[in-house]
C-alpha cells in the first residue's frame, strides 16, 4: 500500500502497492492448511504463523461464521454467428437475485463485448442464446432458447470461472482447469457464486475438527460472491465507487448464535470479507443481526463502525480493490499497511490461491454500545 504522503485513506491511490511477480499465487499450497497466516493483533508485530495453527488463536465460546456458497460452472465457451468464438460468464438470473437453474434470463458478462450487442446470437455446445440487451456499466442480459436444460449445460459445457490473473491450464476444446477442484471450500454446499470466498479454501476437516474442539461455535451463511466485489475501483477518491448488490442468506441459528455472543462478550470472527459484509450488512437497519434473505450493497470504507464482527480470516487482496479498502476499515489503515509490507517482505503468497491474514479489529472502528 502506498507510503504515507500526498494520500489520504479515502484517496485510491492510497490502496495501490507494489508486488513482484513471484509473490501472485497461481497455484494453490500443496496442502490447504500448509498455508502461511499472518496474525495481526491489536498490539505488537505481526506474527508468522501456519493456517494449520489456526484452532489455537480461537477462545472457548468464539463464534466462528462461514461462508457455505458454491462456485457455479459459470464460464461457457460459445460461438457467435459466423464463427466467432466466445465467452460468456452468467452472473446471476435476469430481475433475481437467487441462483436458478429454470430461470431463462441471465446477466452476464461477454467477450468480445464489441461484438455482442443486443440481437446476436451465440451457440454453446447444441444450445442457443440471445443477447438481449446491455446494461449501462457493462453486463448483457442473455435469453437461453426455449427448451434448454442449463443445468445440463453447465455440468457439460461450463466451467469454474479460474481469477483472471491465474494463467489457464486447458486444452482448445476447453474442460475442467485441474486447479477447479481447490478453488471450492470444503464446505461449499449452496451453489450461486461466481468466485470462491477465498479466505475458506485453507480449511480442512482436520482444522475445522480442532476449532470445534476448543470450544468454538462454528455456523454458516450464504452470501453469492458476485462480480462487482472484485471489479477495480475507479476514480480518484473510493467515495466515486459503487458497490453491486450481493444475496445473503442467514440461518435462523446463526443469527441467535452472534446475538448470544454479544450479550455474553464472546467474540464473533468472520471467515472471510463475504462473511463480514453479510453480518454487518444484515445489522445495518438496527444493530442487530436477524435471520432471513436480503441483498446488501455495502461498501465498508474507513470511518465505518462495526456493530457484528471482532476479527476477521482473509487473503491478501489486489492492489485498488474494494477488499482492500474494507480490510483498512476493519484493522486500521496504518496496521494494514504495515502487514502487507511484513508480507511481502517475508514471501507470503497473494490473492485467491494465496496465504491468509488473521486480523482483529482495530477498536477505534467498533461501533458504540455493541458490547
Amino acid at each position: 500500500m502506498a507510503a504515507p504522503g500526498p494520500y489520504g485513506p479515502r484517496d485510491v491511490a492510497a490502496y495501490d502497492y507494489d508486488l513482484p511477480d513471484a509473490l501472485v499465487a497461481r497455484e494453490p499450497a500443496a496442502q490447504r492448511d500448509g498455508s502461511r497466516l499472518l496474525v495481526v493483533a491489536r498490539d505488537g508485530a505481526p506474527e508468522h504463523r501456519t493456517f494449520a495453527e489456526f484452532p489455537s488463536l480461537l477462545r472457548a465460546g468464539d463464534v466462528l461464521v462461514i461462508n457455505e456458497t458454491r462456485v457455479i460452472r459459470a464460464r461457457l465457451r460459445a460461438r457467435r454467428d459466423g464463427g466467432g468464438a466466445a465467452e460468456v460468464l452468467l452472473l446471476r438470473p435476469h430481475g433475481g437475485a437467487v441462483f436458478d437453474l429454470q430461470a431463462r434470463e441471465w446477466i452476464a458478462l461477454v467477450r468480445p463485448g464489441r461484438k455482442l450487442r443486443p440481437g446476436a446470437r451465440l451457440r454453446i455446445g447444441d444450445a442457443g442464446a440471445t443477447i438481449t440487451g446491455m446494461l449501462a456499466d457493462g453486463p448483457r442480459t442473455l435469453r437461453f432458447d426455449e427448451g434448454v436444460d442449463l443445468e445440463a449445460l453447465l455440468e457439460r459445457h461450463g466451467e469454474v470461472p479460474l481469477p483472471p490473473y491465474v494463467a489457464p491450464q486447458r486444452g482448445p476444446e476447453g474442460g475442467d482447469d485441474p486447479r477447479s477442484a481447490r478453488y471450492q471450500t470444503v464446505f461449499a454446499r449452496v451453489p450461486g457464486s461466481v468466485a470462491a470466498p477465498t479466505a475458506s479454501l485453507h480449511f480442512t476437516p482436520e482444522v475445522l475438527d480442532a476449532v470445534r474442539a476448543r470450544g468454538v461455535v462454528l455456523t454458516p451463511l450464504v452470501l453469492d460472491v458476485g462480480i462487482g466485489t472484485f471489479r477495480p475501483m475507479s476514480g480518484t477518491t473510493i467515495d466515486e465507487h459503487v458497490m453491486h448488490a450481493e444475496r445473503y442468506a442467514i440461518r435462523p441459528d446463526t443469527a441467535a448464535a452472534v446475538r448470544q455472543a454479544h450479550r455474553d462478550g464472546r467474540r464473533v470472527i468472520a471467515a472471510g470479507t463475504t462473511v463480514l459484509r453479510a453480518l454487518e450488512g444484515a445489522a445495518l437497519r438496527d444493530g442487530t443481526v436477524h435471520g432471513g434473505d436480503g441483498e446488501t450493497d455495502l461498501f465498508v470504507t474507513p470511518g465505518f463502525r462495526f456493530r457484528v464482527v471482532d476479527a476477521l480470516l482473509t487473503n491478501f487482496h489486489l492492489p485498488r480493490s474494494t477488499l482492500l479498502v474494507l480490510v483498512a476499515a476493519f484493522a486500521g489503515y496504518a496496521r494494514t499497511r504495515e502487514a502487507y509490507r511484513a508480507a511481502i517482505d517475508a514471501g507470503y503468497r497473494f490473492f485467491s490461491f494465496g496465504d491468509a491474514m488473521f486480523v482483529e479489529r482495530e477498536e477505534a472502528a467498533r461501533a458504540p454500545n455493541t458490547r
